[in-house]
């Protein structure tokens, strides 16, 4: 159905004459403008001015450190076994005894040694006596000999008898060297006996103390495959070594003699002193990570720390007196990219659709090699410098150069809007 001109002008007339209409109108566009008029509010006062958190460039002690983690060990660890087979008759120790050089751990039953070391007496008895029986009929053999010798000289006995005399001397000196070799051999033998009945005596062969017994009174032991461990000794407990690892990244500032102090988790609050007196040029690799051992010497004199302990270590490898330093979240700040914004739009559209004014000075030269970039806060503009910087603690970094001023405020973060 076809709407005529006549109806569209009396509709108007209508909407033009309903003061219902016109109201709802009017209101709808002041709601508009209000908000319209708030939004740009909030954009032109609040968001326009960028608030910084800053910090101060101070002067301070500077101590830089390495962590590594280790355990601790004894200087000296001794693994005790046995070289005979048999049965444990009896243990002398315990763990945690204290040990000298020499003193009794444990016994092997001895009955077939003492056997083999009366056996082997026995043997060398014999033997010395047929040395003894050789040397007299040697004796008796010289005595013929000469005899004989001096009749053939006179022409009294024939060549034959001296050639007999001759033999019989020889053969008796042959049997002597035969008994005087046998007697060394049975001695020998008698040695090896007596050291094996006192190797079934096993002994500490270090001042120290008991820390594993892996024996116990009536056990076998069997040593013809691989000697078993029957106690693990340690060096006196009052010295100690921690033995950390040390990150690739760092072993190049780390010297032997670096002081260093170090926790257990036995006694969180504490911290203990060592010195490196080792660092070890072997690598260890585990899971792609590449370290080096290092070794500290610590003292024990309370006997706190325990062999196995898990220690964290913080060695100092500089210590830099009365030095400029700047805090690191400043050298890992970097305006944002509506800071760098030098739209310069006015007028109505321009207030509504623009960002936040800068604040922020760009400079336009390169960074020099070997220094870096921070901020600056000076009466609220930013404005870049460029500094070398030297050791850091985690914290703060050294200045070594570059147009900065104890007291300077540098930018290390945007403040969130309040």
């Amino acid at each position: 159905m076809k709407t005529s001109k006549t109806d569209i002008d009396a509709i108007a007339q209508k909407s033009q004459t309903d003061p219902r209409r016109r109201l709802w109108f009017w209101a709808g566009g002041v709601l508009i403008l209000g908000g319209v008029v708030a939004w740009w509010w909030l954009q032109t006062s609040g968001a326009s001015v960028t608030q910084y958190s800053t910090a101060p460039v101070t002067r301070t002690d500077l101590i830089v450190t390495v962590t590594a983690t280790g355990t601790v060990e004894p200087t000296n660890k001794v693994e005790i076994s046995s070289e005979l087979s048999g049965t444990v008759r009896s243990v002398e120790v315990d763990f945690n005894d204290s040990v000298s050089v020499g003193q009794i751990l444990a016994r092997l039953d001895t009955d077939k040694l003492e056997a083999t070391v009366e056996h082997s007496h026995a043997l060398l008895a014999s033997a010395e006596a047929r040395q003894a029986q050789a040397q007299t009929t040697l004796d008796e053999m010289s005595s013929n000999f000469e005899r004989a010798r001096e009749l053939e000289g006179r022409g009294i006995a024939t060549r034959e008898a001296f050639d007999t005399a001759r033999a019989a001397f020889d053969r008796a000196t042959a049997a002597l060297n035969i008994a005087v070799a046998d007697v060394r051999v049975a001695d020998a033998d008698l040695r090896v006996s007596q050291a094996n009945l006192e190797k079934a005596c096993i002994c500490s062969s270090i001042n120290g103390v008991v820390l594993n017994r892996d024996v116990d009174v009536g056990q076998i032991v069997a040593s013809s495959l691989q000697a078993p461990v029957l106690f693990t000794l340690a060096d006196d407990l009052r010295q100690m070594e921690l033995r950390v690892a040390v990150d690739e990244a760092d072993i190049g500032v780390v010297n032997v003699d670096d002081p260093a102090t170090f926790t257990v988790e036995a006694y969180q609050n504490r911290e203990f002193p060592a010195v490196i007196s080792a660092l070890r040029f072997a690598p260890q690799t585990i899971d792609g990570v590449v370290t080096y051992e290092a070794v500290l010497s610590i003292e024990n004199e309370d006997l706190l720390l325990r062999p196995g302990m898990t220690a964290v270590a913080e060695i100092t490898v500089e210590h830099i007196m009365d030095t400029l330093v700047v805090p690191n979240a400043a050298l890992r700040f970097s305006p944002p990219a509506d800071d760098t914004d030098t739209s310069n739009s006015t007028g109505v559209l321009g207030k509504l659709f623009r960002g936040p004014s800068t604040q922020t000075t760009m400079a336009s030269k390169s960074q020099t090699p070997g220094y870096r970039t921070l901020w600056l806060l000076e009466d609220g503009i930013a404005r870049d410098v460029q500094i070398a910087t030297g050791p850091s603690d985690g914290m703060v970094t050294q200045v070594l150069g570059g147009d900065l001023a104890e007291g300077a405020r540098v930018i290390t973060d945007i403040q969130a809007p309040q």
